[in-house]
C-alpha cells in the first residue's frame, strides 16, 4: 500500500526559489564589474601589455585544448558508439604518449619560456636618470612625495607619458599592495622594506589603482589615481607640489582658514604656507582638486566634504579620523576654504 501511495503521489515541482538562486548564481560573476573598473586586458603601458599578451596566449591554448577534448568526446560518443572497433597493437600507447605527454610538454616549455621572458622584462627597472616618486601606504590612504620636493599629496600621482618612472614603495603600518591594472602588475609593500616598481604609460589619461592586499576594515576604500600627462604638465604639477597652497581670496575662505588653523584640523593635517605642518593625516594643500574623498570612498564635492568633516565614521567606518567639533555656522566657511585649495 505504501508503494501504491508513493506512485500516486504527484511529484513536487522544484521551488521557484531554486530557479531564482540559479539565476543569481549565474549573474554573480558580473556583480564585481563596474563601468569604470580598470581591466588588465586593456593595457595602457608596456608592463601591463606583457601581462595581457601572456594571458591571451594561455587563453587560446585553453580554448584549443577544450575544443580538442570536446571533439574527441563527440567522436567517441556519436561516431564510434555501438561499433566494433578494432584497435591495433600499440596505437593507444602512441596516442597517450603524443596527446597526453608530448603536446603538454611542448606547451609547458613554451609558456615557461614566455613567463621567464616577461619576468625579466618586468624586473628590469628604469634608468638612473628616471623620475622617482615615493609612495607610502597608510590605513587607508596613499601618501605621495617626490624626492627633492618639500610638498606632498594623497591618493594621486602624476607621471610623464611615454617615460618610465621609478616608484619606491613603503608601508607605514601593515602589508599593502600597489596595483595599477592598466600599467603594471602589483607590488607588495612590506614593513621595514623599500620595494621598487616602475610605471610607464603609452597614452595620456587617468588610471585607477587599488590596494590589492587585504589590509583591514577599509581595504576596499584604498584607491588612487595615476595621471599620465605630457612632460610640461608634469613639470607644472611638480612646481605646484613644492609651492605654498593657494591663499584665500574671499571673506568666507579667510574665515574658513581661521577655522582650520584654530580648530582640531591642524593637529593632524598640513597645508603648505600656513602654520599647519602636522603629518598624521594627508596633506591638504591641494585637496580641492583631488578626484575623491577618503581614497575613493565618496566623490569630492561640497556635500560629501561636509559630511566627512562632521563625522567621517559614517562615510568610512574604521578610519582614524574622528568626528570634528566644527560649529554649524563655521562649517560652510571651512568647506569653502578647503574647496579652494587646488
Amino acid at each position: 500500500m505504501d508503494r501504491t501511495r508513493d506512485r500516486a503521489r504527484p511529484r513536487r515541482r522544484p521551488p521557484r526559489r531554486l530557479a531564482g538562486t540559479a539565476v543569481l548564481a549565474g549573474l554573480l560573476p558580473l556583480a564585481g564589474c563596474a563601468g569604470d573598473a580598470p581591466s588588465t586586458l586593456d593595457p595602457a603601458g608596456t608592463g601591463a601589455a606583457r601581462v595581457a599578451d601572456l594571458w591571451w596566449v594561455l587563453f587560446w591554448i585553453s580554448v584549443a585544448v577544450f575544443a580538442e577534448v570536446m571533439a574527441l568526446l563527440v567522436w567517441a560518443l556519436v561516431f564510434r558508439r555501438g561499433r566494433d572497433v578494432r584497435v591495433r597493437h600499440g596505437q593507444p600507447l602512441r596516442f597517450v604518449a603524443v596527446a597526453g605527454a608530448g603536446v603538454p610538454l611542448v606547451i609547458l616549455v613554451v609558456v615557461y619560456a614566455l613567463g621567464l621572458r616577461d619576468l625579466a622584462a618586468l624586473g628590469a627597472g628604469p634608468g638612473r636618470d628616471a623620475t622617482t616618486i615615493e609612495v607610502t601606504g597608510h590605513k587607508w590612504w596613499w601618501e605621495v612625495r617626490v624626492p627633492g620636493v618639500d610638498g606632498a599629496t594623497a591618493n594621486e600621482l602624476h607621471i610623464p607619458v611615454g617615460e618610465r618612472v621609478r616608484v619606491r614603495l613603503r608601508t607605514a603600518d601593515v602589508l599593502h599592495s600597489f596595483w595599477v591594472p592598466q600599467l603594471m602588475p602589483k607590488t607588495d609593500l612590506i614593513a621595514g622594506e623599500v620595494r621598487e616598481t616602475w610605471l610607464h604609460a603609452e597614452r595620456a589619461g587617468s588610471y585607477r589603482g587599488q590596494c590589492a592586499e587585504y589590509c583591514g576594515t577599509q581595504h576596499a576604500h584604498m584607491a588612487f589615481r595615476v595621471v599620465a600627462e605630457p612632460r610640461p604638465q608634469f613639470e607644472a604639477w611638480l612646481a605646484r607640489l613644492g609651492s605654498p597652497a593657494r591663499q584665500p581670496s574671499t571673506d568666507a575662505e579667510r574665515r574658513g582658514q581661521q577655522a582650520f588653523l584654530q580648530g582640531t584640523c591642524a593637529g593632524c593635517h598640513a597645508i603648505r604656507g600656513t602654520d599647519a605642518v602636522a603629518r598624521v593625516g594627508p596633506d591638504l594643500s591641494d585637496v580641492g582638486s583631488r578626484w575623491s574623498i577618503g581614497a575613493g570612498a565618496v566623490p569630492n564635492d561640497a556635500g560629501h566634504l561636509g559630511g566627512w568633516i562632521v563625522n567621517p565614521q559614517t562615510v568610512k567606518p574604521g578610519s582614524y579620523m574622528p568626528p570634528q567639533p566644527v560649529d554649524a555656522q563655521r562649517l560652510p566657511d571651512l568647506i569653502a576654504y578647503l574647496r579652494s585649495l587646488t
